[in-house]
């Protein structure tokens, strides 16, 4: 793996505002056959994307298999949003030259992109969240020229996808500063991309520290451009007592399940979860115990991730009060505490990434609530309850929609829809804007900006400000 020098990610920036204007004026249809050959490039990849993916993350084949239909099944869901056109939210107000006591003039607001778009891809999904992912093909459908810093855990398997890519642009006589992609694995890499003069936003999926390290230095940047990160986040799940009496085992088979699919490597794993002490809370203890304790140790991403999760247990495991079920040390990982020690342990209110959760035994709805209460934001809060559960527990309904982006009703938060009423975002520490999502056809509201045309002439607007698109 080359590691990308500064002259480097000047081309690459380079070259991205250079075609910035003429790949934003490319009509609709254009753009969302870009989006849509990409996604044809990276089918005709075959198995040579897999096995590559394969080697380098441990993946099974099958979940790769999956990851990659839900890969070019986003990008042609960008497309499909780029041809309907919808998404620009165009607003206009047409002239009242007779309004009194003053005139109105003519306004018309649309959204345009909003530049070179840099895009650091996750660990995790090394092809729906990585180089072609749903960030790049937001990005791509709002007319914004993309470079991609590839994560090092996946260098191949990003080259690969890469040069999909630039296939796909010059197919389709495109300017090749569209897209580049830029590898490393230090810092400094990352930290030059975000504070490049040419880069006008950033988005991000990874850990709290690297996260936060990048957004403080667009903040810092002598012209601040947003950054949209996706960070840590502990997924509350709540138990209410009817639910707990009537479905504790298959509760507990379900909330298993979610906390060790992907061996816990997933941003809505369910790393928190609450209940009233009860005779059915015992029995669903003991019930949950027994699948953790059952559970087989699965091979990590990284070594990194897997060192950063072993560490993680050994800090909360020696946090007094705090008891461990675990069939292994690098296995699944469940810990039983009470709401006092979770409210006195701040590291037990945070994201450990990997296959582990806290089991928090409150002693009243009370107590619960105020747990709720502490939580940070997070990008799901879970539910489970019977409707007379939820009706006695509405201030905990209400409290969490202020404290994530997605709730879960008798569900399970690991799975992320990818279409148009999906949220996937939330209070800080989960996203450093909370208005926005990276999942779904809203995602490319991230990569443009509002503009009004006051009393322009019909021909120097836009397309769909024009009258004929009224």
């Amino acid at each position: 793996m080359k590691e990308a020098t500064p002259a480097d990610i000047d081309r690459a920036a380079t070259l991205a505002e250079d075609c910035l204007e003429s790949y934003a004026a490319l009509p609709p249809s254009q753009i969302a056959a870009l989006l849509d050959r990409i996604a044809v490039e990276i089918e005709a990849l075959g198995d040579e994307l897999i096995d590559r993916a394969v080697a380098e993350t441990s993946l099974s084949p099958q979940r790769l298999t999956g990851e990659r239909a839900r890969t070019t099944a986003q990008l042609r869901m960008s497309a499909d949003v780029v041809r309907e056109g919808s998404w620009k939210d165009v607003r206009i107000d047409r002239a009242l030259p007779d309004r009194k006591p003053a005139p109105r003039p003519d306004l018309r607001r649309t959204l345009i992109p909003i530049g070179p778009v840099a895009v650091w891809a996750a660990s995790n999904f090394p092809l729906a969240f990585s180089v072609a992912g749903g960030d790049t093909a937001s990005a791509l459908a709002a007319g914004c020229p993309v470079i991609v810093k590839a994560h090092p855990g996946h260098p191949r398997t990003s080259d690969l996808t890469a040069r999909a890519m630039g296939k796909a642009i010059a197919a389709l006589g495109l300017p090749a500063g569209i897209f580049s992609m830029l590898q490393g694995a230090s810092a400094e890499v990352s930290l030059a991309l975000v504070r490049h003069p040419k880069i006008a936003a950033g988005a991000f999926t990874g850990s709290l520290r690297a996260g936060r390290a990048l957004f403080d230095a667009a903040a810092r940047r002598p012209v601040p451009i947003p950054f949209f990160a996706e960070m840590g986040s502990v997924n509350p799940v709540f138990l209410l007592k009817g639910a707990l009496a009537e479905r504790g085992d298959a509760i507990a088979d379900g909330l298993s399940q979610s906390v060790n699919l992907g061996v816990g490597q997933f941003c809505t794993c369910p790393g928190l979860v609450a209940a009233v002490e009860s005779p059915a809370l015992e029995r669903f203890t003991a019930q949950l115990r027994d699948r953790f304790l059952r559970g087989a140790p699965g091979v990590m991403l990284t070594s990194a991730i897997a060192h950063s999760y072993r560490k993680a247990i050994e800090r909360i495991e020696s946090i007094p009060g705090v008891s461990t079920s675990s069939g292994t040390r690098t296995g699944p990982v469940l810990f039983d505490a009470g709401a006092a020690t979770v409210l006195e342990h701040e590291e037990l209110r945070r994201e450990v990434f990997g296959p582990a959760t806290v089991l928090v035994r409150c002693r009243s709805g009370a107590e619960m609530l105020d747990l709720a209460r502490h939580l940070e934001g997070s990008l799901t809060a879970t539910i489970h309850g019977t409707v007379e559960d939820l009706r006695e527990n509405r201030p905990l309904v209400s409290l969490l929609t202020r404290k994530a982006g997605r709730l879960v009703f008798n569900g399970y938060p690991t799975g992320v829809e990818v279409c148009a009423a999906m949220q996937h975002g939330g209070p800080y520490p989960a996203t450093t804007d909370p208005r926005f999502t990276s999942v779904g056809t809203a995602a490319i509201q991230r990569f443009c900006r509002p503009v009004c045309f006051q009393d322009c002439p019909p021909e120097f607007l836009p397309a769909e400000l024009q009258e004929a698109s009224e």
